[in-house]
């Protein structure tokens, strides 16, 4: 629930601590304005260091608070500090400055922005005065510019959105979201630029270098690491468990890339990628006998994945328009590309390709024996782990995308070679996989059962296109497709239990592997029943319309963002949001349940739209708002991975308790 601090303070926060208490969050304060109250003397300008610049000049955008008498604002959310008089639950909502990014013309360089120091002032929320960090009078922040050389003239806009809450000595109002603009006329090169008549303002901004840079990037936020330092915050959540770090400056980067690896390495667990894995513990245990072999088989699988992801990251860096992994999943035929390839893979395991096609068909069903297979079934297994995100991996990739090259491929790197960790760790211990049989019926059977798996994963590649190119936004995709991956999943079972019954020795042999198959086999229709209809929350497909129809009846809004590739959005609706006690909170009176499916992102750019609006480039996400929280995107509670009781708590906030 958002509040405002009121004139009766020992009331409101036991109210609001036992409130915080029921539903297990931490409350954020917002103010609201009390009957005959007067309104915050806070005001927000943009200022450009020049109305007019030469191409090559630095320059600042000046964000300029105003502050009444009286009045203060909160700080950047790393230089707030809340005395513990305050308790636990006292959140404030910090100042943030952001430059829209559609006005950033194409060659322009945005550096990260400096911030004034807070300043000391004294409040009277408790009863007793206290010291706050705040800024007051006047505080500026600066968002520094580099013009490029050539390729840019003429008129240039900029906006920047700004929000802040503004508090007086007693009371904290409901927070205000600006969006201001400043325009600036770009002159050829070497002309003498025009300052602003607030030259005053600049006296603190230290451009990014002592020269003129030679070009520009258009990459929004890229800056040197150094340059970084003032502001910049990635904030992680591991289902529940939050928290921040500042990625810049060498310790910083460090993080994020041990962030990264982590992330990459917990890929490995996820839906994707899990199937094949018993296929390249396979071919590795046919070079088990060679440990000089077995070790470069690993390494150069490693190689693969690792040159994946920065093939993936080179892209996002230096190819417009490609702004998160999961944009390859949102062209269809990449995804049907997958399919097929997967397919053909499949069809080799049962020894199609040997008797009725060419020596170079090879070539697309590599043996996992050969360098060159390595390093392609490091390279698919990447590509498969594609429609699935992992804890930190998602928001580092995030972050990463929005800054300089370096630090965009470094990061993408880090994800490949935490993703590569364990083929290495079984290639450096060959007695981890001298069990595995390398030959003999057994092995011929493993084969089999993998290879009608894989048909499992083609199917699933293949039905995604095909139900996007089906969908009709914004309803749902169709997920007929899942009964054929069932049916493939069933099949193997049932080969793995019928040829282990005829070659087994022994009755108990036998029931060792065709119960637990049975089991499986069972377990996949009871889910398919699942994956396959819409489940049992009553979703409205979202549309810009019915979200401010939404708005106007006052409802809780729970918005998800899904797409029939994306299997980290399914595991959590059917981990969470299938729940009964999530499903009964969904369907009650003043929720509205709400989807965004991606499934073929270009046909749902309202959907695309609503994603970027939140700030973010990747799915799943889920967003949360209502009456308690606003509409807005800014203070929407919003997270990428999420637990039942985060949920709950969530729209207990935003219904306002």
């Amino acid at each position: 629930m958002r509040f405002m601090h009121s004139r009766a303070p020992r009331a409101i926060p036991a109210v609001i601590a036992l409130a915080a208490l029921a539903i297990g969050l931490r409350v954020p304060p917002v103010a609201s304005a009390q009957p005959g109250m007067m309104g915050p003397d806070v005001r927000a300008r943009l200022v450009p260091q020049f109305t007019a610049a030469p191409a090559g000049q630095q320059l600042s955008l000046a964000v300029v608070l105003e502050h009444g008498p009286g009045f203060h604002t909160w700080p950047r959310r790393e230089d707030v500090v809340v005395p513990p008089e305050l308790g636990e639950f006292f959140e404030p909502i910090p100042t943030e400055v952001e430059l829209v990014t559609d006005s950033v013309p194409a060659g322009v360089q945005v550096w990260p922005s400096q911030w004034p120091a807070p300043a000391k002032v004294t409040v009277n929320y408790t009863g007793a005065p206290l010291q706050l960090d705040s800024y007051d009078e006047t505080a500026v922040v600066h968002i520094p510019l580099s013009l490029p050389i050539q390729g840019l003239s003429g008129e240039a806009a900029f906006d920047v959105r700004v929000s802040y809450q503004a508090c007086d000595e007693t009371v904290c109002y409901a927070p205000e979201i600006v969006t201001l603009r400043a325009p600036v006329r770009i002159l050829p090169a070497g002309s003498a630029a025009e300052p602003s008549a607030e030259a005053a303002l600049f006296a603190s901004f230290a451009p990014p270098f002592a020269d003129p840079p030679t070009g520009g990037s258009a990459t929004a936020g890229a800056g040197a690491i150094a340059a970084c330092s003032a502001s910049d915050v990635v904030p992680m959540n591991l289902f529940g468990w939050r928290f921040h770090f500042n990625p810049c400056g060498a310790g910083g980067l460090a993080l994020l890339l041990l962030f990264a690896t982590l992330g990459g390495l917990m890929l490995n667990l996820t839906p994707c990628v899990l199937p094949v894995i018993p296929l390249k513990v396979m071919g590795l245990s046919r070079a088990a006998g060679n440990p000089g072999r077995l070790k470069l088989l690993g390494a150069t699988m490693a190689l693969g994945v690792t040159a994946f992801w920065l093939a993936i990251g080179g892209a996002i860096a230096f190819i417009s328009g490609f702004t998160a992994i999961s944009s390859l999943f949102q062209t269809p035929w990449f995804s049907l590309i997958v399919g097929v390839f997967v397919g053909v893979m499949a069809l080799g395991m049962f020894g199609l390709f040997a008797a009725t096609l060419p020596q170079s068909v090879y070539r697309l069903n590599p043996s996992h024996d050969t360098l060159h297979g390595s390093f392609l079934f490091g390279v698919l297994t990447s590509v498969l782990a594609t429609p699935c995100t992992a804890p930190f991996m998602g928001t580092a990739a995030a972050w990463a995308a929005t800054q300089a090259p370096s630090v965009t491929l470094a990061t993408f790197a880090a994800i490949g070679v935490g993703m590569s960790l364990p083929y290495l760790a079984l290639a450096m211990r060959p007695r981890l996989i001298s069990a595995v049989p390398r030959s003999g019926p057994g092995s011929e059977l493993v084969k089999q059962v993998m290879g009608i798996l894989m048909l499992a994963v083609a199917a699933y590649f293949i039905g995604i296109p095909v139900a996007g190119w089906l969908q009709r936004p914004p309803d749902p995709a169709s997920r007929a497709y899942w009964w054929l991956v069932a049916l493939f999943v069933v099949l193997a079972m049932a080969w793995l239990a019928w040829r282990t019954w005829r070659l087994a020795p022994s009755t108990g042999r036998r029931l060792a592997v065709a119960v637990p198959a049975a089991v499986l086999a069972i377990a996949m229709l009871m889910v398919t029943d699942d994956l396959a209809s819409y489940g049992p929350v009553n979703w409205t497909y979202f549309t810009p319309a019915r979200f401010a129809e939404a708005q106007a009846r006052g409802d809780v809004v729970v918005l998800d963002f899904t797409a029939e590739w994306c299997l980290n959005c399914k595991a959590l609706e059917a981990s969470v949001l299938h729940r009964p006690e999530v499903v009964a909170l969904l369907g009650s009176e003043r929720v509205t349940p709400m989807k965004v499916d991606l499934t073929n992102g270009d046909a749902n750019p309202d959907g695309k739209a609503k994603l970027a609006e939140l700030g973010a480039v990747a799915i799943p996400l889920l967003a949360v708002f209502g009456p308690g929280t606003g509409y807005d995107a800014q203070t929407g509670v919003k997270w990428d991975n999420y637990t039942v009781d985060m949920v709950v708590g969530a729209i207990g906030v935003a219904g306002g308790g």
